[in-house]
């Protein structure tokens, strides 16, 4: 009898089941986590005021919540959340009845979008895959198209125990702002801003890194 071989931690097989299985605990604990976020709230409607009424945007790692696809989906935006777990998109269309979510990798949002925002989507996935996953967003931008990254700061990446207390073993990635310059530079960005604010008093112990950037023109 064969064995049935666990998929690499970080990949996109791993992402997806351990979401799934994690969903629920997230969506509960952080349903209406942007109520006590003015800073989040604040970056947030100034991406959509860059973007502009009717904008087409990805909220790429939508998660289970949904609600940075609702929050862009107020400010007048046109917006998709994808995400790699079915139940995380399940979830996120029965909290948000009104906003459109799909099951995807967020590397294969497709072309000519005006805006992609990754809210804490980069930290599933091996640091070796930023390059390439900047890459595929800067393809499905137009030419001067909106990025806003948002993710967590530090030198972490590896496997480590959920800090969601679920018992899972899960990928966990952070980054330092001049990780993140680099690869939206030579993934064809032109860097608007970059600011880092400490953590509120109720997150997880570490500084937030916001990073704002445009495709560049041909």
């Amino acid at each position: 009898m064969s064995e049935t071989l666990s998929p690499p931690p970080g990949s996109a097989a791993s992402v997806a089941h351990l979401w799934d299985a994690r969903a629920d605990r997230y969506l509960e604990l952080f349903r209406h986590e942007l109520a006590d976020k003015p800073h989040d709230r604040e970056v947030l409607a100034a991406f959509a005021g860059r973007v502009g009424p009717g904008g087409r945007v990805c909220d790429a790692g939508c998660g289970p919540c949904g609600h940075v696809t609702a929050l862009l989906a107020g400010h007048g935006l046109d917006v998709l959340g994808v995400d790699l777990s079915p139940r995380c998109v399940e979830l996120a269309a029965r909290e948000q009845p009104g906003c459109r979510f799909a099951v995807m990798d967020q590397r294969d949002v497709t072309g000519g979008l005006d805006g992609l925002v990754s809210y804490y989507s980069l930290h599933d996935q091996p640091k070796r895959e930023l390059p390439g996953t900047l890459a595929a967003w800067a393809r499905a931008l137009r030419p001067g198209g909106e990025l806003l990254v948002v993710a967590k700061q530090g030198d972490g990446d590896g496997v480590i125990d959920d800090p969601l207390g679920t018992g899972l073993r899960v990928y966990w990635a952070e980054f330092t702002p001049g990780e993140l310059e680099s690869a939206a530079r030579a993934a064809g960005f032109t860097i608007g801003e970059i600011t880092v604010r400490e953590a509120y008093e109720d997150e997880i112990a570490a500084r937030r890194i916001y990073l704002t950037a445009t495709t560049r023109h041909p």
